[in-house]
């Protein structure tokens, strides 16, 4: 696929070059709890992720972005003029731009590249993806992204031309357009392609979940907003070996492991990609898969950076994209994390306003026996009470009752092994023809 160099390419790391960056915000004074200064602030850290430095910063407060530019006329000048100064070679817009506004800044900023958040998060996205999902989940959201910027790609490929002396008939206008065409043909089915391949490790995935289903296990899920802490707490519960770093989006494939509780009952859990504010959502869509370990969990742990300024507004961003995926209204408890980084008034004020959560610390361990216990609960919550007698000859669903469930009486008779046990819906249905004797509730 023909390609300009300064346009993000599906798998184009930053990294591979330090580039100097200037980030550009917009406020349009946003009422959910962020401020301008915490979005740059955020931006700061992707574009250090991705392996770029900051040298500079260009703000503006504007009700509406220009339709030409984004931002205004004269604040273009300004960062070119600040890209002339610093010798940066990479633009960051913290807001998307469409494939128009990207263009005509490119054309005032020769020879530097042009990103906005959603280029740059894909951007990480790439260099962080390791499974072959993963890789195929942001190849996808990269070319959906790519496709409508390829006009403008040929737009600023004929207006170079014209501008180095060249016909802009020729080569641009004609074969220009008929290339675009093979351009977007082979994006197109590039995309198809992809979402073939993605069809069918889904439907891998889909067995793997749904035996998981079966099973009967308690099925827990951890979302948050990204560097809250859910990989350094999976580790602390499970001791697994999931990569922790202090960078955003560490984690992106998910990764689940067997969690026993105290009381020997066996469940999962699982960590899923961190959110952000203003994820893309050609990324949820994209991950669509991976998350629906989030929406067919039983049990969410929202965990949330306790130490973090912007706590709440994090909060709210999760929800949303929650809400996003279909999986808002599942059973969830929030889970305040990095409580060994939070000064002690802070901590005993959000203890006072969250009654309901759970405090830990994934690093010093502190608070984990309490967030067990708080598991345990949850779990319990949705359990029937079994009073069964299983016959001698069926000594795998005495195995499966213990396995599974939470036996409350065990007894050897002459007609076989009577048990009275807590079990998930799911266990329970295998028992519904051993149920000879009386449940408790039903007896007089």
């Amino acid at each position: 696929m023909s390609t300009n160099p300064k346009r993000f390419t599906p798998h184009e790391v930053i990294r591979e070059v330090v580039d100097k960056a200037i980030l550009v915000g917009v406020d349009r004074g946003r009422e959910d709890g962020w401020a301008l200064e915490d979005d740059l602030e955020e931006l700061q850290r992707l574009t250090d992720t991705a392996g770029a430095v900051v040298v500079g910063t260009v703000t503006q407060r504007l009700e509406r972005p220009n339709p030409r530019t984004f931002i205004g006329k004269g604040k273009a000048e300004e960062v070119a003029a600040l890209v002339q100064e610093t010798g940066a070679t990479l633009v960051v817009f913290d807001d998307d731009l469409t494939p128009s506004q990207q263009a005509n800044i490119e054309l005032m900023l020769p020879e530097i590249k042009v990103l906005d958040r959603t280029a740059l998060i894909l951007d990480i996205f790439a260099l962080h993806a390791k499974s072959r999902e993963g890789r195929l989940q942001v190849e996808l959201a990269q070319m959906e992204y790519l496709l409508p910027r390829l006009r403008g790609l040929w737009r600023h490929f004929g207006q170079a031309a014209a501008a180095s002396g060249g016909a802009v008939g020729i080569g641009t206008r004609g074969p220009g357009e008929t290339q675009l065409e093979t351009d977007r043909r082979l994006a197109r089915s590039r995309i198809q392609e992809l979402k073939r391949e993605l069809k069918q490790v889904s439907k891998n995935r889909d067995t793997q979940r749904h035996a998981r289903a079966r099973s009967g296990v308690f099925r827990i899920a951890l979302v948050g907003y990204t560097n809250a802490g859910k990989s350094t707490l999976l580790n602390a519960l499970t001791d697994a070996d999931v990569l922790v770093e202090d960078r955003l989006f560490a984690t992106l494939d998910a990764t689940t492991r067997r969690l026993d509780l105290p009381e020997g009952r066996e469940t999962t859990i699982t960590d899923t990609v961190g959110f952000i504010n203003k994820l893309p959502h050609g990324l949820v869509e994209a991950f669509r898969s991976t998350l629906d370990e989030v929406r067919e969990a039983d049990l969410q742990l929202h965990v949330v950076d306790a130490s973090h300024e912007r706590a709440s507004a994090q909060i709210a961003a999760v929800a949303e994209v929650l809400g996003e995926i279909d999986a808002s209204g599942r059973p969830q408890v929030l889970v305040y994390n990095k409580c060994d980084l939070t000064p002690a008034h802070e901590l005993d004020h959000l203890k006072a306003t969250e009654p309901n959560a759970v405090f830990v610390s994934g690093v010093t361990r502190e608070g984990l026996d309490a967030l067990l216990e708080r598991i345990a609960t949850e779990a319990s919550r949705a359990e029937t009470t079994l009073d069964v007698l299983v016959p001698y000859t069926r000594g795998e669903m005495v195995r499966l009752a213990h396995e599974r469930g939470r036996i409350i009486t065990e007894e050897h008779t002459a007609e076989g092994t009577h048990l009275v046990f807590t079990a998930s819906p799911g266990i329970a249905s295998q028992f519904r023809s051993l149920e000879a004797v009386t449940p408790p509730e039903n007896r007089s």
